[in-house]
């Protein structure tokens, strides 16, 4: 006798299990903790909305962002977090890339965002004081580490993907 499972057929004769317990196997070692957030680079004319970040995990001039609440939609989150932080609402926010690095016992996932439509006043947040920086002026501030290469990703079609790996206690980026 055959009964259907995950799309393949199997004997009803104690196969079955044995392949429903290799499918929970296999799914569990491809599930892994994921803290998602998002970032925005907001931006009218030749400046960019910059974050002078105080905390000390990520200091310097950076993009705002921050976490996705559990069950919200990616979206709403980077239009939340950008009212959130810097006061403005912002409109049609374009997905334009992914950054991630690895956390113990899983990743940690940055949906990048870019818009030059929004509404409202800027104002600060506990994160850190906002400014508009001149892409001039880049050079003039204290950026995150990162920036020059997020900033690539972000805005370079060919480029969708900012990775960090770890090779030999080494965080290296990769780019694809």
């Amino acid at each position: 006798m055959y009964s259907e499972y995950s799309s393949k057929i199997c004997r009803d004769d104690g196969m079955s299990d044995m392949i429903k317990w290799n499918y929970e196997r296999e799914k569990k070692m491809r599930t892994e903790q994921v803290e998602l957030t998002v970032l925005c680079l907001i931006h009218k004319e030749d400046s960019y909305l910059l974050q002078d970040r105080v905390k000390k995990d990520w200091n310097g001039y950076t993009l705002p962002g921050g976490h996705i609440e559990p069950g919200e939609s990616i979206v709403d989150a980077v239009i939340r977090e950008m009212k959130e932080e810097t006061g403005l609402t912002i409109k049609a926010p374009r997905l334009c890339g992914v950054k991630q690095f690895p956390l113990e016992g899983g990743r940690y996932i940055v949906f990048l965002f870019e818009t030059d439509q929004f509404e409202g006043t800027v104002v600060d947040s506990d994160e850190g004081k906002m400014h508009w920086v001149k892409v001039s002026e880049l050079s003039n501030v204290n950026l995150v580490n990162d920036f020059a290469e997020l900033i690539e990703v972000m805005l370079n079609d060919s480029l969708t993907e900012f990775q960090y790996v770890v090779k030999n206690d080494e965080w290296i980026v990769v780019k694809k």
